[in-house]
């Protein structure tokens, strides 16, 4: 029996607790908490610096916490790190590939150092990789280095996979395949604690959030309750006139804002209007009945949450709100 399956179903698979680390006097993570639930995607956010790499190494078991708690299985991974690493699986930033060899060696070698058996075959093909079995891994492009790199995390079927900055330096295609194997990988059941610098990354791919800044954490939560954290917007190019708009200022929930149209193909009586509300569906609802019961044509229409950069942009007023809270 595998350590998750004997953890009660609310222990999460990763558990840190208020924890603390320090380099001499310097403070890298101060009092932090976070969880990965079992079959969850957990996104660790943060400027350079912030302390990510330092709290994923303690998560990890390589360094001492100066203070606080960590469970992975519901072990300390520093005092049991075999069994912990035994079910976990690591992908870093640096690769440890070896260039002369082939893709199938290198898993084979792999395979003679990992304590979790599995079959080169079904890694090459679960990473899309079985096509270039033979050939060395000094002629791979940086997106097949990324993704051999992830085969061997992904050896042996572990329940738990860190990853550390998993894209970096990938094109867009290459990313998106990237993202189909997480997406993949996570639907079986296997856990993700994810480092990244494309906040759309982890805005498409995490459940969960944590951002730090200076060490602490700024915002957490769920992605969902994250992203609610920032207005809604509403866009759109309009005609009406000021007393049109200032119906719709009466109508919705969120605050309108206008600015000239910068629209060439529009006409110079135009306005750039928008809507920042905290209750997207209705407002939508608000603007479509407005500009049918004015038969307003709404160019360039546009409705959105708020994203993810957004939420990264505004932390140092999210996290003043958390301390006041």
């Amino acid at each position: 029996m595998s350590l998750s399956q004997q953890l009660p179903e609310r222990v999460p698979v990763v558990a840190v607790e208020a924890v603390s680390c320090s380099y001499r006097d310097f403070v890298a993570v101060e009092t932090v908490s976070l969880s990965v639930r079992a079959g969850r995607i957990h996104a660790l956010l943060g400027t350079n610096g912030a302390g990510k790499t330092t709290l994923l190494e303690t998560i990890q078991g390589l360094r001492r916490p100066a203070s606080g708690s960590i469970k992975v299985f519901g072990r300390d991974p520093r005092r049991h790190r075999a069994e912990v690493a035994g079910r976990t699986g690591t992908m870093l930033q640096e690769s440890g590939l070896v260039d002369e060899m082939t893709v199938a060696d290198q898993l084979s070698l792999w395979r003679g150092v990992s304590v979790r058996e599995d079959s080169v075959n079904r890694v090459l093909e679960l990473v899309g990789l079985d096509h270039r079995r033979r050939v060395p891994v000094s002629v791979l492009s940086g997106g097949e280095r990324r993704r051999l790199d992830f085969a061997m995390a992904l050896w042996g079927d572990p329940e738990l996979v860190v990853l550390d900055e998993p894209t970096t330096g990938l094109d867009p295609q290459s990313r998106r395949t990237m993202w189909s194997i997480i997406r993949d990988l996570n639907t079986r059941g296997t856990s993700v604690l994810l480092t990244t610098h494309y906040l759309e990354e982890a805005q498409h791919l995490a459940d969960s959030v944590t951002i730090l800044d200076k060490g602490r954490i700024a915002v957490e939560g769920t992605m969902s309750d994250v992203l609610a954290a920032i207005p809604a917007r509403i866009t759109f190019i309009s005609a009406a006139s000021s007393a049109e708009l200032a119906e719709l200022r009466s109508l919705v929930v969120g605050d309108v804002a206008q600015t000239p149209s910068v629209d060439t193909s529009a006409s110079a009586d135009t306005w750039s209007v928008t809507v920042q509300t905290p209750r997207l569906q209705d407002d939508v609802a608000a603007v479509m009945d407005w500009a049918r019961a004015h038969a307003l044509r709404l160019a360039q229409l546009r409705c959105a949450p708020a994203s993810l950069e957004e939420v990264f942009f505004e932390m140092p007023a999210l996290a003043a709100g958390r301390a006041d809270s």
